[in-house]
C-alpha cells in the first residue's frame, strides 16, 4: 500500500462494517423472502437477489473510498498477489487484517439479521456441497475476480459498484449455488438456519473451490491484461486518504 492510503485500522473497520452489512442484507432479505412468499422458492430467490444487488452496490459506494470495498477474502488475496511485484495493493499484514475483519464482520452480520427478524442464531442445516454447486462456485468466483480486476486495469473502477452488483445479481440465477463467491460470506452464513444458510459440512469444499475460482480468474486476467497488478490500489474502487476525506 502507498502512503496515500487511509490508515490500516480505518480500512479494517470499513471492511468489517461493509462485510457485516452485506451478510445482513443477504441473510435478512432471505428471511423476509421466506416469510413473505413461503410457497414460492423462485420468488424468494428473486427477492433475495434483488436486495443483494441493490445493497451491495450501495455498500461499495459507501466504503470503497476508505478500504476499496473488498468485503471478500479472495478479492483481497488476489489484490495482494497481483500487486506484490509492483509494490501496489495490499501488503501481507494488510491482507491478514482485511481477512480477519471480513470474517468477523460476516459472522456479526448473520447474527444481526437473525436478531432483526427474531429467528434466533443457530447453525444452518442446509447442505449445499454437490458437484454442480462446487463447479458453480468456481465459475462465480472466477468471473467476479476477473470483473473487478479488469475494471481496475482499464481505469474503469468507477463502474465497479453497479458492475459488481449486476454480476452478483446475474450469478444468483445462472449458477446452481446462487453465487456465494466469497469465503467470508460463506462462513457467516453458517450462523443462520434460514433461506440463505449453509451447513458447516458444506463450507470447506466451498472455500476450496472459491480459492480455485479466484486462481482461475487471476490466470485469465493476466492473459488478457498482463500489467493488471499495477492497478491493485484501485480495487475494488480507488481509495486514498484524500478520497476518504471528501
Amino acid at each position: 500500500m502507498t502512503s496515500l492510503q487511509p490508515p490500516l485500522w480505518r480500512r479494517a473497520i470499513a471492511e468489517f462494517l461493509g462485510t457485516a452489512l452485506l451478510v445482513a442484507i443477504v441473510v435478512g432479505s432471505g428471511i423476509a423472502a421466506a416469510q413473505l412468499s413461503p410457497n414460492d422458492v423462485g420468488l424468494q430467490l428473486l427477492q433475495n437477489s434483488t436486495a443483494t444487488v441493490l445493497g451491495l452496490t450501495v455498500l461499495i459506494l459507501v466504503f470503497g473510498p476508505v478500504s476499496g470495498a473488498h468485503f471478500n477474502p479472495v478479492v483481497s488475496l488476489a489484490d495482494w498477489f497481483l500487486g506484490r511485484r509492483s509494490g501496489s495493493g495490499l501488503s501481507l499484514p494488510d491482507l491478514g487484517l482485511y481477512i480477519l475483519a471480513q470474517i468477523a464482520g460476516a459472522i456479526g452480520g448473520s447474527v444481526l439479521a437473525n436478531a432483526m427478524f427474531e429467528v434466533g442464531t443457530s447453525i444452518s442445516t442446509k447442505e449445499r456441497a454437490t458437484a454442480g454447486h462446487l463447479l458453480a462456485e468456481v465459475v462465480a468466483t472466477a468471473g467476479l475476480v476477473l470483473l473487478i480486476f479488469s475494471l481496475a486495469a482499464t481505469k474503469r473502477g468507477a463502474l465497479a459498484a453497479p458492475a459488481v452488483g449486476a454480476y452478483i445479481g446475474a450469478a444468483y440465477w445462472f449458477t446452481s449455488s446462487t453465487s456465494f463467491a466469497n469465503p467470508a460470506v460463506t462462513i457467516g452464513r453458517i450462523f443462520s438456519d434460514t433461506f440463505a444458510g449453509i451447513a458447516p459440512g458444506s463450507v470447506p469444499p466451498f472455500l476450496a473451490v472459491q480459492v480455485l475460482g479466484a486462481a482461475v480468474g487471476v490466470g485469465i486476467l493476466l492473459v488478457l491484461f498482463p500489467h493488471a497488478g499495477r492497478a491493485a490500489d484501485d480495487v475494488v474502487i480507488p481509495h486514498s486518504a484524500e478520497g476518504a476525506r471528501q
